[in-house]
């Protein structure tokens, strides 16, 4: 049997708030063996996180812990502060799903690291820098010296979430606990921190428990599976027996809801029209100036380009899905498409009007037919308005024929046809779950009955249940009205669920088009076929399986003018401030259009 590193027993948490008390975890057991990964899931609020922190004596201040928590057979729970301190780190090391704000802005990588090693073992000076260089190698970040003298905001999110996995594992732990540790990052570098993490439990023998809402990432990872709800374990086993025969409808429930690349859709997509487009997107570019050091006095400027010369059209009752990673240009490109940022060129025509920037009154009249869904519903409405002032907020200006009891019933209506119970007009945003609140941006969106609506990430915050109900809504409202969706994502398998056509873009450029089914199923470029091979995939048998694409590094910065033929290297030049060479586009099938890439492509970023 496997020496056990954690068990706990009957843990209960409680919460005493002005409402009364909240019981966040209801006697929660689990345990995890040495060099065992152990994959906590469950939607939020399930108590997944909260079991760890007050485990560990990191719960809030008006928490009442009780039970027992065993660390290779020591009773730790309940241990007095100074014990904790010197335990905490040593011997238990948390990595969260937030470095930006776990690490400490003001100081720099060396500083933060060590400080760890002072504080457990003693060791200062070069001694201690060495050891965080030879950490920072081993967590694979290129050029670990220099990296020392950055601050946090100077690394990019994957170089960040590296930096916290060499902070809690440069102590060689007997547990570290990885709270959605890529829950923020992209698929790509997802699929580099995901193989740091099992390769540095392999070396080192440690227990991994893995707090996570992705199914994808449990079949990975796990060898065991704790499934929670509502602050209780409603299944536990291994992962082959999870997901082959879960007992639980609620893991079963889980299962179902999250979109798989392969197998069938869960959402009915209705057929789009076969007519003209109604949007059409030609050549378009957006470049920001920015101010760069070139060991002169005042430096120089030089252009961002976040959007190179991407072209697409659009049908009526079409969802074209736009991927890539961070930084790619997703959402530049639609605000540039919706008029929100201007373009340094190239030509937007929607419904048969050609949209130029100094047109002020054309477009404002096209904003009736042209909407957008944020990622963050909560950031998007305004807190003091009602549901039912925000949801009738564009009658106002499009509609002002109507009086405030017709806008109200409007709103209703809307209400009832995406989900939301109308008896909730007069409810507040705070009031309402993360779900709810989506829908409401949905129906904001839909109440003018517009011709495109733009999704930006529109899915990407919420629990696998809630946005199975969204992409089915989306779809519903799609065949309703003929809206036409822009559909901007990260996620692979959320794209495939909704999408008719898929746009891949890279750095500003788009590197494949085509039906989303071809794509995902036959993908030609070495960038599409590197984000789907790191997708995760909520099968045990398909995850060990897969083969892997890796693309080495983060991506390179957008300033230097050879970084968009990273996968076109016979025709760089090099020089960062030159002229490139424009990949030409290939139609490889009817539809499925590839940019010109090399034969075989380099690993090596």
């Amino acid at each position: 049997m496997t020496e056990s590193v954690l068990e706990i027993s009957n843990l209960v948490v409680t919460f005493d708030t002005p409402d009364g008390e909240v019981e966040a975890v209801k006697g929660v057991s689990l345990a995890i063996g040495k060099g065992e990964c152990l994959g906590i899931v469950g939607e939020s609020g399930s108590g997944k996180s909260q079991t760890f922190l007050s485990a560990f004596g990191l719960a809030a201040a008006n928490a009442k812990v009780s039970g027992s928590v065993k660390f290779q057979g020591r009773e730790v729970l309940g241990l007095p502060r100074k014990d904790m301190d010197g335990f905490r780190g040593r011997h238990v090391a948390f990595v969260f799903q937030d470095p930006l704000t776990a690490l400490t802005p003001h100081l720099t990588i060396e500083t933060q690291m060590e400080e760890v090693l002072a504080h457990h073992f003693k060791v200062k000076g070069e001694a201690a820098r060495q050891r965080a260089i030879e950490w920072l190698e081993r967590v694979r970040i290129p050029e670990a010296a220099r990296r020392l003298t950055q601050y946090p905001h100077e690394l990019s999110g994957g170089m960040r979430q590296r930096v916290m996995i060499a902070m809690a594992m440069m102590a060689e732990p007997a547990l570290l606990v990885a709270d959605e540790p890529t829950t923020a990052l992209d698929a790509t570098v997802q699929a580099q921190v995901l193989d740091l993490i099992e390769d540095l439990r392999k070396d080192t023998n440690a227990a991994v428990a893995l707090i996570t809402h992705d199914m994808g990432v449990i079949a990975r990872m796990a060898q065991r599976v704790a499934v929670m709800r509502r602050g209780e374990v409603v299944e536990t086993g291994t992962v082959d027996e999870i997901y082959a025969a879960p007992k639980a409808d609620y893991t079963r429930m889980l299962l179902q809801s999250v979109p798989r690349i392969d197998g069938a859709r869960a959402v009915d997509l209705p057929a789009p029209d076969t007519g003209a487009p109604i949007l059409s997107v030609d050549d378009i570019r957006v470049s920001f100036p920015v101010h760069v050091k070139d060991g002169s006095i005042f430096g120089k400027t030089k252009p961002l380009r976040a959007v190179d010369g991407v072209s697409f059209a659009l049908r009526a009752g079409e969802t074209l899905g736009i991927v890539g990673e961070s930084g790619c240009g997703k959402s530049t490109l639609a605000r540039a498409v919706v008029q929100l940022l201007p373009r340094n060129a190239g030509s937007v025509s929607f419904l048969g009007r050609n949209l130029v920037p100094s047109e002020r009154e054309t477009i404002r009249k096209a904003r009736q037919d042209l909407q957008m869904v944020f990622q963050d519903p909560l950031a998007s409405l305004d807190p003091r308005m009602t549901l039912g002032a925000s949801i009738s907020e564009p009658l106002l200006s499009f509609a002002p024929e109507l009086d405030r009891a017709q806008r109200e019933e409007r709103a209703k209506t809307m209400m009832h046809q995406v989900g939301l119970d109308p008896d909730l007009i007069n409810r507040y945003p705070h009031e309402l779950s993360g779900g709810q609140n989506q829908r409401v941006g949905v129906a904001r969106a839909m109440i003018m009955k517009p011709k495109l609506v733009v999704c930006d990430e529109a899915v990407s915050a919420l629990d696998v249940s809630i946005q199975a109900q969204i992409l089915k809504l989306l779809a519903d409202l799609q065949r309703e009205f003929r809206t036409s969706f822009l559909f901007i994502s990260h996620d692979l398998a959320v794209v495939r669920e909704i999408s008719h056509n898929v746009l891949v873009l890279y750095l500003g450029r788009a590197v494949e088009y085509g039906p989303a089914e071809v794509i995902l199923r036959d993908p030609r470029h070495p960038y599409t076929k590197a984000l789907l091979a790191a997708a995760p995939t909520p099968d045990p048998d398909v995850a060990r399986n897969k083969p892997r694409v890796r693309l080495v590094g983060d991506l390179p910065s957008p300033l230097d003018t050879r970084a968009s033929l990273r996968f076109l290297k016979s025709r760089v030049v090099d020089d960062p401030d030159a002229v490139q060479y424009r990949p030409h586009w290939i139609e490889v099938a009817p539809g499925h259009f590839v940019a010109e890439h090399d034969a075989v492509e380099s690993a090596a970023a």
